[in-house]
């Protein structure tokens, strides 16, 4: 079912343009667009050379807002598809007065045109749409052409933390990074029962936990090529 649009949605959007990095390239075709590059300026955002983190999916912004809180001194860049559910995101982290944070509307497609390749230390995907239906392998961000990109975005070393209430999905996951030359830690089959400190939950996993659902993690890393020299 398509999501209504708010009330009041481009006053709203105006309101915190302040948190909204502008999508450049218009190009509407999927396989031209992502040719094209427009590189964020990251010291020109942030004003400091501190680390780059990335959460894909950010939701309503429960999440990257208090990660924002904790860490102040790392940069937080969050996309998600829809300008409805973004604008609350950006409320909450400019109600908070967070200056570590920042928003696109954008797919996941298109984060090579805007992230430098090899800056981002770790991304975050927290309950990405299962897609459990068959045919729809290729549109979960965990498929094997998404790792492709985040492999390039992140740094050596760097690692993606992944959450999800679905087996499914998180089975799919470990074979995919497996297969993508990605190592694999932390995993967890019930992350609240487990002994990882400092969980953030997401609005999702407080649903999920109130419906006592299993919550699946994974943190999947590229091998440190400073470690081979």
């Amino acid at each position: 079912m398509r999501m209504r649009r708010k009330r009041n949605l481009d006053e709203r959007l105006s309101a915190v343009s302040d948190y909204i990095i502008e999508r450049t390239i218009l190009d509407l075709n999927m396989k031209t667009s992502v040719e094209k590059k427009d590189y964020i300026d990251y010291m020109q955002v942030f004003g400091n050379g501190n680390r780059v983190e990335l959460e894909i999916g950010c939701g309503k912004g429960l999440f990257i807002t208090e990660l924002a809180k904790r860490n102040p001194n790392v940069n937080y860049i969050a996309i998600e598809m829809l300008s409805n559910v973004i604008v609350e995101a950006c409320e909450k982290a400019q109600k908070a007065n967070l200056s570590n944070v920042r928003f696109m509307i954008i797919r996941a497609e298109c984060l090579q045109s805007y992230i430098p390749e090899h800056t981002v230390s770790r991304i975050y995907l927290n309950f990405s749409t299962p897609l459990p239906q068959k045919g729809y392998e290729k549109q979960r961000l965990t498929h094997r052409k998404f790792l492709e990109i985040y492999s390039k975005l992140l740094v050596d070393g760097g690692e993606i933390n992944q959450k999800t209430d679905s087996k499914s999905l998180f089975e799919f996951s470990i074979a995919e990074y497996s297969q993508s030359g990605f190592l694999l830690k932390d995993i967890s089959l019930d992350l609240l029962n487990s002994d990882c400190k400092n969980n953030i939950m997401t609005e999702h996993e407080r649903k999920f936990v109130q419906m006592d659902m299993p919550i699946y993690r994974i943190v999947a890393y590229l091998p440190d090529k400073r470690e081979d020299r």
